[in-house]
């Protein structure tokens, strides 16, 4: 990741500078310690926006480019010095239900124990059966739980918990769960919950606020949406445009749908999460 950013730098001949915006694109697996790395030379305030990369079937056939190619496992790192000021916001669409429990066991992104029972009977019994626990094969779960994620607190903001979204992918004969992002033991786990019309409706939001934040105009945006939300309510896709063009009034925009999403919630350095929303937006000319 190091390697990645001061190549990009190079490339921009602002060798040594700080950007006011890195976009990230990586290969699902490692984000966490990417961020690491680019934050070990831009510090813990630069901007860091981006997602993962994402295929049709969750098999594992992403790819990703940059200047030198073509990767399926790799790290694309873009740096920004726009002429306008940046604003960005990077929230979710799910609300925590009451079911919450320590992590006990686990190892990166599997998920072993939840307060000393196994993960998945834990999950089965907060989200009403929705998480199944798996008999004899591992048994995805990637379109079950993408209104049923877990959600960890990583900071208040104004009094209100900004919940960093955990999204299960499998469900493992041992119990276990296979996840998105990593956790930890000692890390506090919500059940939260979505529907259609909040996580529609949230893309709009971010999008306003994003807006509000630039001064009320904008030149330009940047949506990163993922892509589990995205298959959740493929049919209603046209909402979710609609809304952010609402929010954002009649300037371009683009949006990538993505298997993890990076971005910095208020108040805090650069977070990976699942499921979640980011609207980068350029400022407009009286900014």
């Amino acid at each position: 990741a190091r390697a990645a950013l001061r190549a990009a730098l190079d490339r921009a001949g602002r060798p040594g500078e700080l950007p006011d915006m890195v976009w990230l694109t990586i290969a699902p697996g490692r984000e966490e310690a990417v961020l690491e790395g680019l934050r070990a030379v831009l510090g813990s305030e630069t901007l860091i926006v981006g997602g993962s990369a994402a295929d049709n079937d969750v098999s594992g056939r992403w790819a990703l480019f940059g200047p030198d190619g073509l990767y399926r496992d790799g790290i694309v790192v873009s740096v920004l010095f726009p002429t306008r000021p940046i604003a960005s916001v990077y929230k979710s669409g799910y609300s925590p239900i009451g079911p919450n429990g320590l992590v006990t066991k686990a190892a990166g992104r599997k998920l072993i124990e939840i307060d000393g029972r196994p993960a998945a009977s834990v999950l089965h019994e907060w989200s009403g059966g929705v998480v199944p626990i798996s008999a004899t094969v591992p048994q995805s779960i990637l379109a079950t739980t993408a209104l049923w994620p877990l959600g960890r607190i990583m900071r208040h903001v104004a009094g209100v918990p900004f919940h960093l979204i955990v999204h299960p992918a499998t469900v493992c004969p041992d119990g276990s769960v296979d996840l998105f992002a990593d956790v930890a033991v000692g890390d506090r786990l919500f059940q939260m919950r979505g529907t259609a019309d909040s996580i529609i409706g949230r893309a709009g939001q971010v999008a306003g606020s994003a807006r509000a934040m630039a001064g009320g105009t904008v030149s330009g945006a940047l949506m990163v949406y993922c892509g589990g939300c995205m298959l959740a309510m493929r049919d209603r896709l046209d909402e979710v445009a609609t809304s952010v063009s609402d929010a954002l009034g009649e300037v371009p925009w683009i949006g990538v749908f993505t298997f993890g999403e990076q971005g910095m919630p208020a108040g805090d350095t650069a977070r990976h999460g699942n499921l979640m929303i980011s609207c980068s937006v350029f400022a407009g000319p009286d900014a």
